[in-house]
């Protein structure tokens, strides 16, 4: 599929997948395609970034690669390995069969044969369908080595391997980062991409996100439960319920048959929204009621 000409495009190919996105966000995604910027994506865990990368290259028809960032990832485990057991297994094969040029088995032991390769050298290779999309995500768990890396790899789309040489993509890919902000990423890293802060949705685009992915939910529960999620994000709690736990949430209720929000359901469901004990604990007893009513208040006509 071609790339979408218009803001509204993107905004019609993404609800095509199931992602709900207001014009903002469209427009900063059709301007990375426009432009050939990578995107950073920051914003609370849960809130839909990850999604966005997923839709976009199902609605572009392009492959997925997907970089997961942990603490202590390095270049090597981001970009590629070489295959040491299968060469071990060669340099024995050659030592039995009595091989002496040690020049030849050098070469044909350091060739693609032996290489592995990990998400950012798979994007660098040529695609059928199109560049792929690259999904590094949420980068704000690596440490900033691995970022200075990643800033020059993304400069210039190629990597370097020392026994093979340089790597360069023909085309380069459609880069997506995402960040949790548990720590600030590097401004020199952020400079190189559009930046946009995906925040919690309203009410109204909540409700619309909910049709898309759980379209089987009646009207009246699916207001209650963005109405209720909404309530709960006010709320002084350790991790705050994304867009993804109201969805699994509004799923977990279908499954057992719930019409209407109750203080017994929500007790007996919390697991679904809510994801530490301690905030578990905090919605007991009386809690859970009085958040409830506050939500079908909100609901109430002014």
């Amino acid at each position: 599929m071609t790339q979408p000409n218009s803001i509204d495009a993107v905004q019609q190919m993404l609800g095509a997948q199931g992602y709900v996105c207001g014009r903002a966000l469209a427009t900063v995604v059709f301007l990375s395609l426009k432009l050939g910027r990578p995107l950073f994506l920051e914003g609370e865990a849960g809130v839909g970034k990850t999604e966005i990368a997923k839709a976009l290259a199902t609605g572009l028809n392009r492959r997925l690669i997907r970089l997961q960032c942990y603490e202590g990832l390095d270049a090597s485990s981001a970009v590629y390995e070489w295959n040491f057991p299968a060469q071990m297994v060669a340099i024995r094969t050659a030592e039995a069969a009595g091989g002496s040029d040690r020049g030849a088995l050098q070469s044909e032991l350091f060739s693609d044969d032996y290489l592995i390769e990990r998400p950012l050298l798979q994007a660098m290779r040529p695609d059928e369908q199109g560049a792929p999309v690259l999904l590094i995500d949420e980068l704000d768990r690596t440490d900033e080595p691995f970022e200075a890396f990643l800033l020059e790899a993304l400069s210039d789309f190629q990597v370097t391997i020392p026994e093979l040489g340089t790597i360069a993509a023909p085309q380069p890919p459609i880069v997506i980062v995402t960040s949790n902000r548990t720590r600030e990423v590097h401004d020199a890293l952020k400079r190189r991409c559009l930046y946009h802060w995906v925040d919690y949705p309203d009410f109204d685009r909540e409700i619309e996100i909910l049709h898309a992915r759980a379209p089987e939910a009646a009207e009246a529960l699916s207001r209650e439960v963005v109405a209720f999620v909404q309530r709960l994000r006010t709320e002084d709690l350790f991790k705050k319920p994304g867009v993804a736990e109201t969805i699994d949430w509004a799923k977990c209720l279908l499954a057992l048959d719930v019409i209407n929000l109750s203080p017994e359901v929500i007790g007996d469901t919390l697991g679904a929204i809510l994801k530490y004990q301690d905030d578990i604990q905090k919605l007991q007893g009386s809690e859970a009621k009085r958040i409830l009513d506050q939500a079908k208040a909100d609901l109430e006509p002014a």
